[in-house]
């Protein structure tokens, strides 16, 4: 499992597939203010919602090297042979996805803090929520990613089908940011995660089943 989830890690650092996301979740930070203004009270009101949405943005970006490439080249074939089921390579895929992109994330909201004029407390609740939400959105970036790696062009697919699912983990993140630490919310968005991280690895496992049939 260790040498599936360094596999991944190693082919996202080599891909550029790792920086991607980070840049990208810049980005919105650095553009959001021009678009709302420079008021600093309504930049810290909406500006946790606004790194909600990039975050879960960022996790569709990788979507399409996450399944398809180890698919069309037979990788998962191989693993196949050598008796690694198709669950214990989509958890490791799981693993490795969140790691490539969930910690940098979590150390890139400190700068996008500042550019948004977030509060500690604020700040502090971005992270709390990043740190339980985005297992959720690996988790759910793998599954669609199973779901589509099959399919020519997927790209946009994938987008259609991830973005509605996400839209739970997108309110209750955001909520807990916004509404000043309510526990309801955080508990929501665990258990949302959770459920998430505990059948993406046999969803995933099952669309790449389907596919090699």
């Amino acid at each position: 499992m260790s040498a599936l989830i360094a596999r991944e890690l190693r082919l996202a650092a080599t891909s550029g597939a790792a920086a991607l996301p980070l840049v990208f979740f810049l980005l919105v930070a650095t553009l959001f203010p021009f678009a709302v203004g420079p008021d600093g009270p309504l930049l810290a009101r909406t500006g946790g919602g606004a790194l909600w949405m990039a975050a879960l943005l960022a996790a569709l970006l990788p979507i399409d090297r996450l399944v398809a490439p180890d698919q069309s080249s037979g990788v998962l074939d191989q693993l196949a042979l050598r008796g690694i089921s198709e669950e214990a390579v989509a958890l490791a895929k799981l693993a490795g996805h969140w790691l490539s992109f969930g910690p940098p994330l979590m150390l890139a909201a400190l700068p996008a803090s500042a550019l948004l004029k977030l509060p500690a407390d604020v700040l502090f609740r971005l992270e709390i929520g990043l740190a339980i939400g985005t297992p959720g959105l690996a988790a759910l970036t793998l599954g669609v990613a199973a779901l589509t790696a099959s399919l020519r062009r997927s790209g946009a697919l994938a987008g259609l089908l991830m973005l509605p699912l996400a839209v739970p983990l997108l309110i209750f993140g955001a909520g807990y940011v916004e509404r000043g630490g309510d526990s309801g919310a955080l508990y929501w968005l665990g258990a949302v995660s959770l459920l998430l991280v505990a059948g993406a690895p046999f969803a995933a496992g099952a669309a790449i089943r389907a596919g090699r049939d």
